[in-house]
């Protein structure tokens, strides 16, 4: 087997056995992104001086003993993330020579873990897209077939990792930016409960609905990535004093008997029909290992991309206020045509005359969302352990299919909105194949249940390693 086909675990445990250097590791995937990237357009920078440098430091950790989950893995970061001395983008031209002067915590932690940085991945500009196809540099594409979009908005990090590029790689989810590009990419995808890892020094696209998490091959490799990246942090306000657990601990305990919620909203009309068939099949392998299923109702759920896009664009109009051109970066006029249309969007539902009308609305809807959620979970009424739906209503789509209707483009997130105006976590891990292209299935569970989402993911994949099956590069 090649060094790059192996998960983070396999590696970490080379590593620790000196049967491989990190420096070996790292050239691994340095090489292997110069072979097939100018294809598949998975990095907007890559620094492999600086990643050598990163892994010979590793080296010289795990020579005096020491381990941590990360230690000498080569990772690669969405270009949301804030890097000290490496040029960070949004893929937006407005930023397209900004080099911060420090590290996001995120960042940090994962340098101080010893994780080492191949590059910074291509993603649509400011995180605005479901495909990757509103990067303002070049769109990556799907490494099983390049004809197709690999989902967005964190495009390029799950293709870095589908592709052997890297172990593991850090996204942003603000409507499903990293559940929809895992589907669409046969890799396991996390969001976190929302606060449960920092968002200082990554590029605020909404605020409100922001969360920071990652993309790796395994659900035991995305529980030894969050036990990395998670915690209080006092830089960002949102992140509660909230103890991280073992993750690992109960991963293999398996599904029996848990309770599964199949919600009805979301087998419905516009669901294409051969995904129903394999999410009915994938939850029929948890049955067998014995949870229960049951069909439960999430009453608002129709209400949620009218009620996400209301909420986002205003917290996008407010955010991309500061990219004037004074301080840093160009000025507005170089921003795209999606950044502008959420920037008008997001001004008028604000505006005067229209604020309660709409995203006052949008706020009283949103809560409601929320106790749909708090009421399927609720132990005392008798709720379930965790919620099983598709990630995505379609499979991946052709280049162009969709970018003159942004309409179309925005309903392939319907699957996935919800638990971002809830602030649950939500796992997507591979579910098998469709006519050669990967789909993907979601669990959604309680806040700060990540624990539990990792150990049903982990049943799954115990039964059906979909992502054993490579691209053909």
């Amino acid at each position: 087997m090649s060094i790059t086909a192996l998960t983070i675990e396999e590696a970490r445990n080379l590593l620790d056995t000196k049967q491989i250097s990190s420096v070996e590791l790292t050239q691994g995937f340095l090489d292997r992104i110069k072979k097939y990237d100018e294809n598949l357009k998975a990095f907007l920078t890559v620094v492999e001086d600086t990643a050598l440098t990163m892994a010979n430091k590793a080296d010289k950790r795990l020579k005096n003993g020491e381990t941590t989950p990360l230690l000498g893995i080569p990772i690669a970061l969405k270009d949301l993330f804030v890097t000290q001395g490496i040029r960070t983008t949004a893929a937006s031209r407005v930023l397209e020579n900004y080099v911060p002067q420090y590290d996001g915590t995120v960042v940090r932690r994962l340098k101080d873990a010893g994780a080492v940085i191949l590059g910074k991945t291509n993603c649509d500009a400011w995180a605005h897209g479901s495909s990757g196809e509103n990067s303002d540099f070049e769109p990556t594409k799907n490494p099983y077939n390049p004809a197709y979009v690999p989902g967005g908005s964190s495009s390029g990090s799950p293709t870095a990792v589908a592709a052997d590029m890297c172990l593991g790689a850090t996204g942003t989810d603000t409507g499903g930016s990293i559940r929809l590009p895992a589907g669409f990419t046969n890799t396991v995808g996390l969001k976190p409960t929302y606060g449960r890892v920092s968002r200082y020094g990554v590029i605020a696209m909404a605020s409100s609905l922001d969360s920071i998490g990652h993309f790796t091959k395994t659900s035991s490799d995305s529980a030894m990535f969050l036990s990395v990246t998670a915690g209080k942090d006092p830089r960002d306000a949102t992140t509660p004093e909230k103890a991280v657990p073992d993750y690992l601990k109960d991963i293999q305990k398996g599904v029996k008997g848990l309770k599964i919620g199949v919600p009805k909203e979301y087998f419905i009309k516009g669901l294409d029909s051969r995904i129903k068939i394999q999410t009915e099949q994938a939850l029929g392998i948890l049955e067998r290992q014995g949870a229960k299923l049951v069909e439960i109702s999430l009453p608002h759920t129709e209400y949620a991309i009218a009620v996400y896009y209301i909420v986002q664009t205003a917290e996008v109009s407010s955010n991309l206020a500061r990219y004037d051109g004074t301080r840093f970066g160009h000025d507005r006029s170089h921003f795209g045509d999606e950044a502008k249309r959420r920037i008008m969007l997001g001004t008028y539902v604000l505006s005067a005359g229209y604020y309660d009308a709409y995203y006052k609305k949008a706020m009283q809807v949103r809560t409601l969302i929320k106790q749909d959620f708090e009421k399927a979970f609720d132990p005392a009424d008798n709720g379930v352990d965790v919620i099983i739906t598709p990630s995505s209503p379609t499979l991946p789509w052709k280049f162009g299919e969709k970018m003159a209707d942004p309409l179309k483009m925005y309903l392939s997130d319907i699957f996935t909105v919800t638990a971002n105006l809830a602030g649950i976590p939500g796992l997507t891990v591979p579910a098998g194949f469709i006519d050669g292209l990967p789909n993907g299935l979601q669990i959604l569970g309680p806040h700060f249940s990540e624990e539990l989402l990792f150990r049903v993911g982990h049943a799954f994949e115990s039964e059906k390693a979909y992502w054993t099956e490579k691209p053909a590069l």
